[in-house]
């Protein structure tokens, strides 16, 4: 049998635990799967008084995760510190400078350096991999670098934040609104220290533009991904799609087109019978469509102790089979840089405007839709007792770009109270 592989293990939260619990409890399994034993030498964390559930008397403590990063007995640094900077790019830096495997969890730090950190890893001859950092449990880079590598994908779409997904859903089945449910989540523990990260669609973007680069073959870019989060969505948005047979969930897309890569992270409503729309709670699901395979769905868990740290652990066992492979499936060097453009396919939209309820304004609205090229597929004008008159429209299909050229007409025709909500209907 070959000689075991060491761990480093940087972060002991919740994943940082539950990977030593694995590697504790089926210390056996790993061995006979992997073809040699799973060993962890040392860790490093915040403090090293503090009972995490697990008996870490058998490891090494290093204060310092630079310095765990370097040890001569890690032949795999696991890096759970999280951060897109800091403690945690320091230390996958020194890890890949002495010749180390990264296992990471940190789709932030990919997100932002992913690039210079992966010509890196590929420079030194080591892996640098993060099943973990995108969906949880769900094998979805996996399924991208290894099972789909021979389509061409052609579109990716998912729910790939769990917290905001409890949100909207139990915005639905309870019928509360937005501001009431996010303090329950705040409470329950499910939002990140900075919220936004959360609602804003920041967290969820940052998986989104991992796959992005693996499906297509270019460099990771953050900054060219359009986000909006889930703040503005009402309980009369999200009563209002149930109507029209249709479900608001925070839906990240990205799809190559001729004029450039198209990624969005944005609420949209999708069909009710949609396997998006039975997604409850902090499911996650990725929908891949390639051009031989059609449309591939996987689902589960997004986050949590085991899940996530059974990303971890399949990462580490491929290392310790000697398996290697481009960090974004194809070498780093051969990424291609391409233009981010905010707008793709054509779409309905529904559009929710609060206007003066007065003589002429939903006659300024059409006109200014008309003036743009946008038809009008549906109108409702709901109840009301005071001097704003809610109106709901559905579009026929029309670009993003039109579109929002006709809200800004709107807007600017002084008989709008409030910015306009906009959402995407996305017919999966």
């Amino acid at each position: 049998m070959a000689d075991p592989i060491k761990l480093g293990i940087a972060g002991l939260g919740t994943v940082g635990v539950g990977l030593i619990k694995i590697v504790q409890e089926n210390a056996g399994l790993l061995t006979t799967r992997a073809g040699r034993p799973i060993e962890i030498t040392a860790v490093s964390a915040r403090s090293n008084s503090k009972d995490r559930g697990v008996d870490l008397s058998a490891y090494d403590w290093e204060d310092d995760a630079v310095n765990l990063a370097k040890r001569d007995d890690v032949d795999v640094f696991v890096e759970l510190i999280g951060g897109d900077a800091g403690p945690a790019k320091a230390a996958t830096e020194a890890a890949i400078a002495a010749g180390k495997h990264v296992v990471t969890a940190n789709k932030a730090m990919l997100a932002l350096h992913g690039q210079e950190l992966a010509l890196a890893a590929e420079a030194a001859g080591v892996n640098l991999r993060f099943e973990a950092a995108v969906a949880g449990g769900i094998p979805v880079i996996k399924a991208l670098t290894e099972s789909l590598a021979g389509n061409n994908i052609t579109r990716i779409m998912g729910v790939m934040n769990g917290t905001c997904n409890y949100i909207l859903t139990r915005m639905e089945t309870a019928g509360l609104p937005y501001d009431t449910v996010f303090e329950e989540a705040n409470q329950l523990g499910y939002l990140e220290a900075d919220p936004n990260l959360d609602v804003g669609g920041i967290d969820a973007a940052h998986k989104l533009v991992l796959l992005s680069s693996i499906a297509y073959g270019t460099q990771v870019d953050f900054e060219g991904a359009v986000l909006e989060g889930i703040g503005r969505i009402t309980i009369e948005d999200i009563n209002a799609a149930a109507e029209m047979g249709y479900r608001i969930k925070l839906l990240g897309v990205s799809q190559m087109t001729d004029t450039g890569l198209s990624q969005s992270m944005r609420p949209c409503l999708v069909p009710v019978a949609s396997p998006l729309a039975q997604l409850e709670g902090g499911t996650n699901m990725v929908i891949l469509e390639g051009d031989a395979v059609g449309q591939i769905v996987l689902r589960g868990a997004g986050a949590g102790e085991g899940p996530t740290a059974s990303a971890v652990i399949g990462d580490i066992m491929d290392i310790a089979r000697g398996i290697n492979i481009p960090v974004f499936g194809q070498p780093a060097s051969g990424l291609a840089s391409v233009p981010c453009i905010s707008t793709s396919a054509e779409n309905q939209f529904y559009i929710r405007l609060n206007l003066h309820d007065e003589a002429g304004a939903m006659a300024r609205v059409s006109a200014a839709l008309a003036e743009a090229g946008v038809s009008i597929d549906r109108i409702r004008q709901e109840s009301h007792e005071d001097d704003a008159a809610p109106v709901l429209i559905v579009t026929h299909p029309t670009d993003r770009g039109t579109l929002n050229g006709a809200v800004a007409a709107i807007e600017n025709s002084g008989v709008v109270l409030a910015e306009p909500v906009v959402l995407r209907i996305e017919n999966v």
